[in-house]
């Protein structure tokens, strides 16, 4: 546990700059970090680290500096960038953010952190999720009000999202509207499964082409549910190619890629992002 005064000099500081002068070897971006598992307090409250500190308050981090790694730098091509938001193509393997114990890897999160304003924590600026094995257009917010703004378009389903999709097999009919709801699986906790207790998700597809052994599918989900593309195909026994979790094919990787998205800018601009589909997906269906 390390343990600080704040004095004369250091109020009105920020806490992560307190911190940064005090621990030089710590970036600003492992200290928000830090911050977001509740692991730095200032008089034993937990504060945003943008929190200008008072006189004679007691900063405190529960941390093993030891035990700290430096999240690496990593490149996300980026599809179009303003002052309020920026859109990347998120490379397969690639986290959105971290979640749960503090975690040094590089994600979405810590790619963009640099950008923000007025935000922190291993979430700042995401407002919607790709899973790690997923490629494909994600957009995230650099300020408050824009991310406000685009997770209100989230919330009320005003965002149109395409995925790409290989499956086994083929669809009867080649297009239809899936209603099912979905729920966590209890035996498998990081999974999730249809059920008739779960919540509401919906998913449009519709077949591109076939061959012997696989269809390309576009996918349009309506609603936003963990795993959704993936739990309703598998549940029609179509499972996504590569998708192991979910009784899919093994390969070399999940074949599903968020092709498209379409949303209002903060500007009230209506704009359609697209990431290229990957040529392993055109290799598979040759």
């Amino acid at each position: 546990m390390y343990t600080w005064k704040v004095d004369e000099e250091s109020a009105g500081k920020r806490i992560d700059v307190f911190v940064a002068e005090k621990l030089p070897e710590l970036s600003r971006s492992s200290i928000q970090r830090l911050a977001s598992q509740d692991k730095l307090t200032v008089d034993k409250a937990i504060e945003r680290t943008s929190y200008k500190l008072k006189m004679w308050q007691t900063v405190k981090l529960d941390y093993d500096l030891a035990k700290l790694e430096e999240i690496p730098h990593i490149d996300i091509p980026i599809l179009y960038e303003d002052d309020n938001c920026i859109v990347m193509d998120k490379p397969r393997g690639i986290l959105s953010h971290s979640k749960g114990v503090f975690n040094p890897e590089a994600t979405v999160a810590t790619f963009i952190a640099s950008r923000l304003t007025g935000l922190s924590g291993e979430r700042a600026g995401i407002v919607h999720r790709l899973d790690r094995a997923t490629s494909g257009v994600i957009i995230a917010a650099k300020n408050l009000e824009t991310q406000q703004w685009l997770q209100k378009q989230f919330s009320q389903r005003r965002v149109k999202k395409t995925y790409i999709a290989i499956i086994q097999g083929k669809l009867t009919p080649p297009e239809a509207l899936i209603d099912i709801p979905i729920e966590r699986n209890p035996r498998k906790p990081q999974t999730f499964r249809t059920g008739a207790g779960g919540k509401e998700a919906i998913t449009v597809y519709k077949t591109i082409k076939t061959n012997s052994e696989y269809s390309e599918l576009e996918l349009a989900p309506q609603t936003g549910r963990t795993h959704q593309l993936r739990v309703h195909l598998k549940h029609l026994d179509h499972p996504i190619v590569g998708d192991t979790l979910y009784d899919g094919k093994e390969a070399d990787r999940l074949y599903l890629h968020a092709y498209k998205l379409e949303l209002t800018l903060p500007t009230r601009e209506r704009k359609v992002f697209t990431s290229k589909i990957p040529a392993s997906f055109n290799a598979i269906m040759k």
